[in-house]
């Protein structure tokens, strides 16, 4: 077995800074200095892209403190992107991301105002341990996939 611990989850972005933006007014996460600026023959020969130049910053996850390392959201944005169509929540690979927030509805509402569209009707399900889960996906302004979900104790 490796020792490791969860470092960040990347997102490659059209625009970082405005969706670096979005989570901060919507999600409250804050950057961690400093802001990232690739490039070079290293660089190029890690992505395997030649010319490539990244641009970037970490964005503190939600619930970690200043002050407290941990992991972060690495929103870049690369200097020329090849177009794709957006994925669906079964596409293979990485899916979306999910966040536990205190009241579902209202942080869809939030997502949506802020600039990020709807994917899918909010859903209440029991799991194997009695607890309720309350969740929906969400696209963020890029379209990516995120998951809001809130927890309710098991019943009595």
């Amino acid at each position: 077995m490796i020792e490791a611990r969860f470092g960040h989850v990347n997102v490659i972005a059209r625009d970082w800074r405005r969706l670096a933006d979005f989570y901060g007014r919507v999600l409250g996460m804050e950057v961690v200095p400093p802001e990232r600026d690739y490039s070079g023959l290293d660089f190029e020969a890690g992505t395997g892209i030649p010319g490539a130049r990244l641009r970037g910053v970490h964005l503190r996850l939600p619930g970690l403190g200043e002050g407290r390392p941990g992991p972060t959201l690495e929103i870049y944005e690369y200097s020329t992107s090849p177009e794709i169509p957006l994925p669906a929540p079964n596409t293979p690979g990485w899916a979306h991301i999910a966040f536990v927030v205190p009241d579902v509805l209202v942080a869809r509402s939030t997502f949506i105002a802020e600039g990020g569209t709807p994917l899918g009707d909010v859903v209440v399900a029991t799991v194997a341990d009695g607890r309720q889960v309350t969740w929906v996906y969400v696209r963020d302004p890029e379209g990516n996939i995120v998951e809001l979900q809130s927890w309710s104790a098991p019943a009595p």
